[in-house]
């Protein structure tokens, strides 16, 4: 299926590793132009030098996405550099796994607060497209208990809310706003990986409760991503979609 995405402009926060580097590589490779930042400069060129292949139009830039001024200006910068944006994610996150002040402010400074200001950065050009299209990016302990009270699974709770919320309120400027919540996803370099070999007992319990005796992996749930932002799916606004190989037990009214 060809799924029209080629020639589109994805601007990806936080994509220079992880999950968000998956999904960099499957739009690259549907064709789609490719902005990404993320803390590292050697780690956005080396995800840059990885799509090149794609023979996409790219930008990259290393920034701190705690600043308030940083993701809006990359935005800018990217849809320059691209020629405007149709596409817009971020992966950006944190967890302390603790309940304090500290934690809290952590998870909002590091994912929360620079999605908010990327979605309000990129509207405008996003308005410009025949494909506008958000994903937020939840996560499965938003609805379930999953490793004690703590404020990255209140918060990712709110991204749902929020994405159901901009559905509405963007869908005059012809703009699609989805919200993705995966459960455990296994990447080469992302946390589960390492989890595996720092915290064997606590990765082993948790893959035992994926029905399927398997974690998600980065490009089953990229290729979904591209699915959805996609023109294919220009019907699909305001959905919660849960990729997580069964590991959420809850029936998904």
């Amino acid at each position: 299926m060809d799924l029209g995405l080629k020639g589109l402009k994805a601007i990806l926060v936080g994509a220079n590793g992880g999950i968000g580097r998956v999904v960099a590589h499957v739009l690259s490779q549907e064709g789609c132009d490719i902005a990404i930042c993320g803390r590292s400069q050697d780690k956005v060129d080396n995800v840059l030098s990885e799509i090149a292949g794609a023979g996409v139009k790219t930008y990259g830039a290393a920034l701190d996405v705690t600043e308030v001024d940083a993701v809006p200006a990359f935005v800018d910068k990217a849809a320059e550099a691209l020629g405007g944006a149709d596409i817009f994610i971020s992966f950006t996150s944190t967890n302390l796994g603790e309940d304090t002040d500290a934690a809290w402010d952590a998870v909002m400074q590091a994912d929360i607060l620079p999605m908010r200001r990327g979605i309000a950065a990129v509207r405008p050009y996003l308005a410009k497209s025949d494909n506008g299209s958000i994903v937020c990016i939840s996560s499965s302990g938003a609805v379930e208990e999953f490793m004690g009270v703590q404020p990255y699974n209140a918060l990712k709770a709110a991204v749902m809310n929020y994405a159901s919320a901009l559905s509405q309120a963007l869908a005059v400027d012809g703009i699609r706003v989805n919200c993705f919540t995966p459960g455990p996803v296994l990447t080469e370099d992302g946390p589960w990986a390492t989890l595996e070999t720092v915290a064997p007992d606590f990765y082993k319990a948790t893959l035992a409760n994926m029905p399927s005796g398997r974690f998600t992996t980065g490009e089953e749930l990229a290729k979904a991503i591209a699915f959805v932002v996609s023109p294919t799916c220009k019907a699909m606004t305001g959905a919660n979609i849960v990729v997580d190989n069964g590991y959420t037990k809850r029936t998904q009214f």
